[in-house]
This record gives structure tokens, C-alpha cells and sequence, in this order.
């Protein structure tokens, strides 16, 4: 899980291209030196080799969008294109409210006050102070100052498989490896222990946690967090703990966090973008907690380099408490919502062998047939837009997709997906 990747991303990431790893370009001149017309530019040898061919899945899709084909895509998890906003009224009064505040510009390197102690009540329990809080434009953001502040050039990063193309732009942008450790399908996509330790070397700087985690729907139960905690500390380790689907749980009562740990240091991600659906008002946030010596080094280090840019919107920090004071019965309605959607899909896959989402927007599913013959058959047949589970790391064959959708017409949408499964 984790931040949806842009259109781009999906259509020409590696993940997409082929079972084949992506090869570089082949340049008629040095890929950092163009020629154009008389003049010579300079570009990286990172722009050299980024893009790629189209995938033939998508190629189809545009194919049929441009022949007027309706397509459902299970493929975004975009709630708002499907009537789920906050409520506008109030968002813009809270806005009209959060405009007078920044009237005045003075910046705070970690965040404005306001919208940290709001972020600390959060979460509750746990008692973080509003000082152990940075705001951040966005989970992605997030992601890059987490790894720039805890890798140097080819460092490696542990990250679960199944994957997500996100992490990779991310790791390639900052110059440190990504390394995956298992999530055993047989044991509800649950942490394999043994290959998450066999994958640590001296490289290794954090551990990825993503819980609910995306595509499969995993949760991380307290077992498992204490045991992934145990690890971080032997082996001096921090977590980065993605939860930004933590609202949406099913047949939970709670949602256990790794804050809540014995580990030395973690690095808690959230922001609106899911947890309120205002995924353009870019506000997201880390929640520093751990050994306290640890994280007075890691904040230090991260209010400089959040100094650096002031990236994330002054009127939009401003408007974070109303935004949690107000948002709560909306955020009753919107997970009901989801709860639907997911009931729907559920029922539609009836029959089929798979793991049930335990939270999350999307659900991973094994077919007994080739993967993209079958995502290319459900598009062209049947009008619906899935994932081959390769564009995740995932073997041997399954499609991944949202159940994000209409309730009304989801279990028919997965009926049909069933049907292609079960071939």
C-alpha cells in the first residue's frame, strides 16, 4: 500500500513492461550528452533510463477507451471519482477559516503547531508528543525523507513481496536497493520471520512495514509486530510503518501499530489522502517514536531537511485540526462505505480460493491460468480493468484489483472475475 502511483508510473514501470527486467535505452550517443540541433545537453544517466515501452495491457486499454468502450477500472482505488468527498460545505468553511490563519507567512520546519497536535491526538494512546511530529506533503514525500535520512548511496532498504512500483521511483530517486522480504500467502500473507532475517546484511538500513498493506489486505497482528520489533532491535534497525489504510479494517476490533512496540526506533506514515479522501490537499506526516536519544537525532536531522524545501502548504496545515474536529461522521459514512464495497467483492469471488482482505482497499487473488492472458481477457471481454500480480512481485500466477467501485455493481464486476479464476 502505500500512495497511488501516477498514470505514468503504471503504464510504463518496470512492473509493466514485460516479465523481463527493464533494460536501458540503447542511445546513439552517451545518455548524458544529447545531441539537439547545434547544441549539446547534458542529461543523467537516471533520465537516461527512465520510461519504456507502453505494456501491452494498457495499449489495449487506450485501444478501447478511444473505440468507446466503457472500462470499469479495479485498478485506481480513487474513491472521490466515485461521489466519495468530504463534505464541501464544511471543507469550505474550514478553508476560508485556515486562509485567514496563514495570512502572515512563518513557517515551521516540522509543521505548523496546530496541525501537529492535532496529529498527535490521533493517536491517542500512544501518547506522542506534537514535537515528534513532522507534516510532509504526502506519504510519498514521507517515504524520501525516511530514506535519505537513514541510507547512503547503495544501501539497501527491506521492503515486503508482494511489492509495489512506488517504492522503486522512490529507492532509484534517493540511490539506495530495495530488498524484499516474503509475505507467505498460505499464512494469510502473513510476515515469513525466517526469510525477513535471512535477507539483513550489513547494508541494511530500515524495515518497510506496510500494514494494511496493499495489494494483499494483510494486518500486522500484535504477534507479528513484536516479533518484527525483537528483529529491529537485535539487528539495530528502524521500522518505517506505512498505516495509511489503518482506518479500514474488517472483522477487527482494533488495529495494532508498531508504535506500540519495544522497537528502537519507528517512523509512523499517514495522511489524508486515504484516511480523509483529500488525496489533493497533500498532507501527510511522519510520527517519530522509539529510544529517545534516536529520535531526538532522527528529528534533528529532519527539521533541516524539511527546512530545506517548506514543501507542504501553509493554508492546508492550518485547516488539519477542523479538518479531524469536523471529518468524523464523514469518516463513519466513508468506512461504512468501504465495508460495503468490500462485502460486495467478497461475495462475487464466492468459490474461489483466496485470501480475504483484512483491511485495506484491494484484494490479491491466484488463477490457474496465465496471468495476463487473463487481465487481458477480463479488459477485452468483459470491459474490466485488473492487474497481472507480476506488476507486484507476486508468483506464481494471480490479478490483483480495488474493490473500490459502485457497490451496487461490484459483485457482478468480481462474479465475472471469479468465472476467469476459476478457468
Amino acid at each position: 500500500m502505500s500512495n497511488s502511483p501516477s498514470d505514468e508510473q503504471i503504464r510504463n514501470s518496470k512492473f509493466e513492461i514485460g516479465r523481463e527486467p527493464q533494460q536501458k535505452p540503447h542511445w546513439p550517443v552517451p545518455p548524458r550528452l544529447l545531441h539537439c540541433g547545434a547544441m549539446e545537453m547534458f542529461f543523467s544517466e537516471f533520465a537516461g533510463s527512465l520510461g519504456g515501452p507502453k505494456n501491452p495491457l494498457y495499449v489495449l486499454h487506450d485501444r478501447l477507451k478511444a473505440e468507446g468502450t466503457k472500462v470499469v477500472d479495479l485498478v485506481r482505488g480513487n474513491v472521490n471519482e466515485h461521489g466519495i468527498v468530504y463534505p464541501p460545505e464544511i471543507l469550505k468553511d474550514i478553508w476560508n477559516g485556515a486562509t485567514e490563519s496563514a495570512r502572515i507567512y512563518r513557517p515551521d520546519s516540522l509543521g505548523q503547531r496546530a496541525a501537529r497536535e492535532a496529529i498527535a491526538r490521533y493517536y491517542g494512546s500512544l501518547n506522542l508528543p506534537a514535537d515528534h511530529i513532522v507534516v510532509t506533503p504526502g506519504t510519498s514525500v514521507s517515504y524520501w525523507y525516511c530514506f535519505k535520512l537513514l541510507a547512503e548511496q547503495g544501501d539497501e532498504i527491506l521492503c515486503p513481496q508482494p511489492s509495489y512500483p512506488l517504492f522503486d521511483y522512490i529507492a532509484r530517486l534517493c540511490g539506495v536497493e530495495l530488498k524484499h522480504y516474503r509475505l507467505l500467502e498460505s499464512g494469510g500473507w502473513a510476515i515469513d520471520f525466517e526469510h525477513l532475517e535471512s535477507q539483513i546484511t550489513s547494508g541494511t538500513r530500515a524495515i518497510i512495514l506496510i500494514s494494511p498493506h496493499n495489494p494483499t489486505g494483510m494486518v500486522a497482528d500484535s504477534r507479528q509486530l513484536e516479533k518484527l520489533a525483537e528483529i529491529a532491535a537485535r539487528n539495530s534497525l528502524p521500522i518505517i510503518s506505512d498505516e495509511v489504510f489503518s482506518e479500514f479494517l474488517f472483522d477487527l476490533n482494533e488495529f495494532p501499530r508498531a508504535a506500540a512496540t519495544e522497537a528502537p526506533l519507528v517512523f509512523t506514515l499517514n495522511g489524508f489522502s486515504k484516511l480523509f479522501a483529500l488525496p489533493g490537499m497533500k498532507i501527510g506526516w511522519m510520527a517519530i517514536s522509539g529510544e529517545p536519544f534516536l529520535v531526538r537525532k532522527a528529528l534533528s536531522a529532519l527539521e533541516l531537511i524539511s527546512d530545506t524545501f517548506l514543501p507542504v502548504n501553509e493554508i492546508a496545515q492550518f485547516a488539519v485540526p477542523e479538518i479531524f474536529q469536523r471529518g468524523q461522521e464523514f469518516l463513519k459514512r466513508y468506512v461504512r462505505w468501504v465495508g460495503q464495497c468490500r462485502s460486495q467483492a467478497v461475495d462475487g469471488l464466492k468459490g474461489i480460493p483466496f485470501v480475504q482482505p483484512r483491511g485495506g482497499f484491494y484484494i490479491t487473488v491466484p488463477i490457474r491460468t496465465d496471468e495476463e492472458r487473463a487481465a487481458a481477457s477480463l479488459l477485452e471481454e468483459e470491459g474490466i480493468l485488473v492487474h497481472p500480480g507480476y506488476f507486484y512481485d507476486i508468483a506464481p500466477d494471480h490479478l490483483v484489483m480495488t474493490f473500490i467501485d459502485d457497490p451496487a455493481a461490484l459483485r457482478g464486476h468480481f462474479e465475472k472475475i471469479a468465472k476467469v479464476c476459476a478457468q
